[in-house]
């Protein structure tokens, strides 16, 4: 196998010399002859000036009348062993930037002799992998292992970008080929000879009648991809999931690519959601909805409607607290105990589950303070607290960094106890059982010591928050599972 780094070299046709457009890259073929009577200039692909010489069809064993041009694709892996006519064509059609030959050592000959001299639009880049024995499966696949994926990061190949031509494989080839390039490909090709009736699109190759066939294995391929994306999804690794969902949107046909574009969507909505990046979360969970919606008319995979009623309530529940114009947001300390009790349950992290639990607890006190009293905790006026805290506050309670008086957490609830607020009074009820388990808090790593915290501790005090502030568990976030 000989693998060469790209080289830059120019050829110049006659009227290419101030025309940047002419400049022609290769790397391999550059090493071969091109035919100097042929009066048309090798261009890059995209150039507007490309000029088809007749003596240059001429040399053409395919009918050029059936010839079709698909979109130009990024990257073309095709196997060769004696049918280079069928290369020629494949290559014609599909115009790749980055071509690479899959082939025994004996059929390098035909690459130079009978290939490269009649492809239309020089690939940028190309490179081949030889194969010793093509006709047994283990072999191949560890040559081809070995040496493709890297041939393909080399050039920059992204999933879904690569088009796979196993009409001149063997068996042992094409299922090796297809096994190596499955997370890049995006269409498997191959042209077969047609049969009486067949239906298709039919082309005439050296006299011979062919049907160009065309498939994508991710098709089928992607529901064990969703199912492990939905593993991951409810396992909270929310990144993970949408990462592997744009994979397989990206490798999927087009009229899938819309639901797995709508799973991404999902994901990076809750992975928003769990940084309390609100807004983006709700923009995401709409969009999710509407394609799932769209899809689930088409049928969908089994499930997908019963879904959809949890995602809903989720994006009305983001609605509230995006849309709501207070200071203190009414859903934000219900949102923060749903957190805690995810990163407790869902993640198994009691360090984080307890930050965001005492965070929760403050967050309950200051949605009171200022919903019934328009008490702003991180810029109290001492004269509105009760009288018992006046001087305390004045004393100790003033936040060198911006001159305010701030409330600390327990004062907060002694502000709301001396206010005769029944969450204040019930605080101070709970206190003997609350101080214990604060006090874990405040020596957990996460809080300001070096103890880890026990997953018990942690479950204690969400018991007494969601007493506390008299919150249902029921109508609380909740994530859905996807099984799908």
């Amino acid at each position: 196998m000989t693998h060469r780094a790209e080289e830059k070299t120019s050829r110049q046709g006659r009227s290419s010399a101030a025309d940047p457009r002419f400049t022609f890259h290769a790397s391999r073929f550059d090493k071969l002859t091109v035919p100097s009577q042929v009066e048309g200039r090798f261009t890059v692909p995209g150039s507007e000036a490309r000029t088809k010489p007749e003596g240059f069809y001429a040399a053409l064993c395919y009918s050029p009348r059936a010839m079709a041009h698909d979109q130009p694709v990024k990257a073309l892996v095709i196997a060769l062993t004696d049918h280079a006519a069928a290369a020629v064509y494949s290559i014609n059609r599909l115009q790749p930037d980055s071509l690479c030959f899959v082939l025994p050592e004996g059929a390098k000959s035909l690459v130079e002799s009978d290939v490269q001299p009649k492809i239309e639009h020089m690939p940028r880049r190309w490179d081949w992998v030889v194969i010793a024995e093509t006709c047994e499966f283990v072999g191949c696949y560890q040559t081809l292992a070995r040496t493709l994926p890297e041939m393909l990061r080399t050039w920059d190949v992204q999933p879904g970008e690569l088009v796979v031509d196993v009409t001149g494989a063997t068996p042992a080839m094409a299922g090796a080929l297809t096994l190596v390039t499955l997370s890049l490909s995006s269409r498997i090709v191959s042209l077969v000879p047609a049969q009486g009736g067949q239906e298709g699109d039919k082309i005439d190759i050296a006299g011979q009648p062919f049907v160009w066939t065309q498939g994508n294995p991710w098709d089928e391929a992607a529901s064990v991809s969703r199912r492990e994306g939905c593993e991951l999804f409810n396992r909270r690794l929310f990144a993970a999931a949408a990462k592997l969902f744009r994979e397989v949107e990206a490798r999927v046909s087009g009229g899938q690519k819309p639901l797995y574009r709508a799973f991404g969507d999902l994901a990076d909505g809750y992975d928003l959601w769990e940084r309390f990046h609100y807004r983006q979360a709700w923009e995401k969970l709409k969009t999710a909805v509407k394609a799932f919606e769209m899809a689930s008319l088409w049928g969908g995979p089994p499930g997908l409607t019963s879904l959809l009623p949890a995602i809903k309530a989720n994006a009305g529940f983001l609605e509230k607290l995006v849309l709501d114009p207070a200071p203190v947001k009414d859903m934000q300390a219900p949102d923060l105990l749903a957190h805690a009790g995810r990163r407790l349950h869902g993640l198994h992290d009691p360090e984080a589950a307890m930050v965001s639990l005492v965070r929760a607890l403050e967050a309950f006190a200051q949605r009171q303070l200022f919903k019934q009293y328009t008490i702003k905790t991180w810029d109290v006026q001492p004269e509105q607290l009760p009288q018992a805290l006046q001087e305390t506050c004045r004393s100790c309670w003033l936040e060198d960094l911006d001159g305010k008086y701030k409330l600390p957490l327990q004062a907060q609830f002694r502000a709301l106890a001396g206010l005769g607020d029944q969450m204040g009074q019930a605080f101070l009820r709970e206190w003997p059982t609350m101080k214990p388990l604060l006090d874990a808090a405040n020596h957990a790593v996460l809080g300001h010591g070096f103890e880890p915290v026990k997953a018990e501790r942690v479950q204690q005090l969400y018991d007494v928050v969601v007493k506390l502030s008299g919150v249902s568990e029921t109508s609380l976030p909740r994530f859905p599972m996807l099984n799908l």
